[in-house]
Parts: C-alpha cells; sequence; structure tokens
C-alpha cells in the first residue's frame, strides 16, 4: 500500500460526541462533517455519532447526498447556499436542508426545508435582519426549519455580545412567523462560552475530532487521529544530496518514506532530514511506519497555520484504517 495511512478512533469520536452533548445542555446538537469529517472520513464519523446527535452539517451539497448514500437518516443542513436550480434539486431528492442567505438563495430554495443564515459580523454568508421579512415571504413560513448565526472570534468578549444582541434581535423577529425554528449561534467556540450563546442547539466541528478553537482549551476531549509514512527504501549514503537539498554532514544509510507535499503536508516543515520532496521524504530513522502527524496543534504550528488546516490536508492520499481503542 503506497498511501500514508490514517489511523482514526472512533472511541476518541463517540466520547467528545458524548462530552459535547453534555456540554450542550439538552440542547440540540448538529455534529459538523463538512470536508470529508476535517479529514477522518465523513460517513464514518456520522455513522459512529448519529444516535448523538440530532443532525449533521456539510458545506456543499456532495457531502450531503454522499452521507445518504452512507445510510444517515438524521437531518443534513447544507451550510454554504445554493448557486443554481441544480443544487437545490439534488438537495431536495436526498432530504436535505438547505441554506439562504439573500433573496437570491430564497428564490432558489422555494418548497425545500431551510435555515436562514444571518450575518451579525462575520460578513461571509447570510443576510441582514433588514432582509429578513422578505426572506421569509419568499420561502414561506412553514418551510423554515431554523435561523443561524457564526461567531467570527469566539475568544472576544465584546465581539461576541456584539453579535448575540444582533442575534437575539433577528430572533424575536423569526420567532413571531415561525415558532418551531431552530435558532443556534453557535459552533464549537459558542458551545465552550455555553450559557445564553446555546440557544436551541449548537453545531459541534473541530471538538469532535478532539480539539478546540483559538483561545479555548480542548479539556476534555481526545484527539481522534494519526497519520503515518510507510518506509519505502533504504539506501546506503554515496555523498551528495538528500533529496532536493544538498547534504550538509557524512551519513551512513537514509530511509525514503513515501510521504511528500503532494499528500497534503507543508513542504516548509521538514519531516526526517530536510525539505519534503512531492511525493517522498528522507530521515535517518528506519522504523517502517513513521508516525508524521500525532498532534495537529503541534504540526499547525510549524507550518504557520491551524489545527482546522491540518486536519483536513494531512489525509489527501491517505488510507484510513479506523479502530476502538476502548469500550463504548
Amino acid at each position: 500500500m503506497q498511501k500514508t495511512l490514517a489511523l482514526v478512533d472512533l472511541s476518541a469520536i463517540r466520547h467528545n460526541a458524548k462530552y459535547i452533548r453534555a456540554l450542550a445542555c439538552g440542547k440540540k446538537v448538529y455534529g459538523v462533517v463538512k470536508a470529508d469529517a476535517y479529514g477522518h472520513g465523513a460517513p464514518e464519523v456520522a455513522r459512529e455519532t448519529q444516535d448523538i446527535f440530532d443532525g449533521f452539517c456539510v458545506a456543499i451539497v456532495d457531502e450531503g447526498v454522499q452521507l445518504r448514500l452512507s445510510g444517515i437518516t438524521k437531518p443534513v443542513l447544507v451550510l454554504a447556499p445554493p448557486l443554481d436550480e441544480y443544487d437545490v434539486g439534488r438537495a431536495a431528492f436526498y432530504g436535505l436542508e438547505m441554506s439562504v442567505g439573500d433573496m437570491k438563495s430564497a428564490r432558489l430554495c422555494r418548497g425545500v426545508i431551510v435555515h436562514i443564515a444571518v450575518n451579525t459580523g462575520m460578513n461571509r454568508y447570510g443576510c441582514n435582519i433588514s432582509e429578513l421579512g422578505a426572506i421569509i415571504a419568499e420561502v414561506g413560513a412553514e418551510n423554515i426549519g431554523g435561523v443561524y448565526s457564526h461567531l467570527y472570534a469566539a475568544d472576544d468578549d465584546a465581539a461576541c455580545a456584539r453579535q448575540l444582541e444582533l442575534f437575539r434581535r433577528a430572533e424575536a423577529e423569526v420567532r413571531t412567523v415561525c415558532p418551531d425554528a431552530t435558532f443556534h449561534l453557535s459552533a464549537s467556540g459558542g458551545l465552550l462560552r455555553g450559557g445564553e450563546y446555546l440557544f436551541d442547539g449548537v453545531r459541534a466541528g473541530i471538538m469532535l475530532y478532539g480539539y478546540a478553537p483559538h483561545g479555548f482549551a480542548a479539556t476534555g476531549l481526545k484527539r481522534a487521529m494519526k497519520v503515518y509514512a510507510r518506509r519505502a527504501q533504504s539506501v546506503d549514503f554515496i555523498c551528495g544530496g538528500v533529496g532536493y537539498n544538498r547534504a550538509d554532514r557524512p551519513y551512513k544509510k537514509l530511509y525514503t518514506y513515501r510521504l511528500g507535499y503532494a499528500d497534503g503536508f507543508s513542504r516548509t516543515v521538514p519531516l526526517g532530514e530536510k525539505t519534503l520532496c512531492m511525493d517522498s521524504f528522507i530521515s535517518r530513522a528506519g522504523l517502517e511506519y513513521m508516525p508524521v502527524m500525532t498532534d495537529a496543534d503541534e504540526y499547525a504550528e510549524k507550518c504557520g497555520t491551524i489545527s482546522y488546516e491540518v486536519l483536513c490536508s494531512v489525509t489527501r492520499r491517505s488510507l484510513r484504517i479506523y479502530e476502538r481503542s476502548a469500550e463504548i
């Protein structure tokens, strides 16, 4: 097997899901499994947690379709608004719930259950509060399953308080005509804030995989994935280079591992000796399986990025192996 190996601990996923459920204090919980469950495998993660969560969130319709074809029956919310009728038609066929954030997406989503995305400060997807009335009229109150927003700086008290105020205004306006809609403001950061940020439900993403957003501690969570590279060859050093780098010391023996920057790892962060090639790296160590990512926070710090990007990247060409390390 030439692929890298990603070992995913389903016991850790399940532990984290139960921990998230407890923090939610009886509110609805949506597991966020977009981007193939942050690289962990969306069908497997969703099947493992379907009995714990009330539903799931994905980014695009294709991801929702994948869940349905994998046997997931819980509600699935597509977070990115549709771009054309094809998106909406597929969502309707597979029983997915869509997001609307402006009049264009509202018109496209007639007859489909939707969640209205409200812009409370992220300025990404979502309508301003002044547009809520027109959007409700366009999609029909009977088709509104929820209303949501997103904290853009969950560790910033002042920013969160301002967004909370705006979302409460949106809730007050929509609740009068859609009393059964689910209101959800918080992802993992808001969940860790707790209290008034919980509303009717929360969306748990990075926490499900054992990590916390910036400014929060991952206390009580278990990291679910480790990635390994397999040794491909050993060579006697004959002077010259180490991959595409000049050797600056003598070596006796070097080992080549089948993992490079095309596998989602950063060329700027050495693995073994020197920088990565596209499909391999070289090390003095001779392990059969070399651990290359056991802590996404640590690796992300070396790369100058965040754990989210690392997790989504490092299983790009991996064979995922699922295990249960503990009784569940």
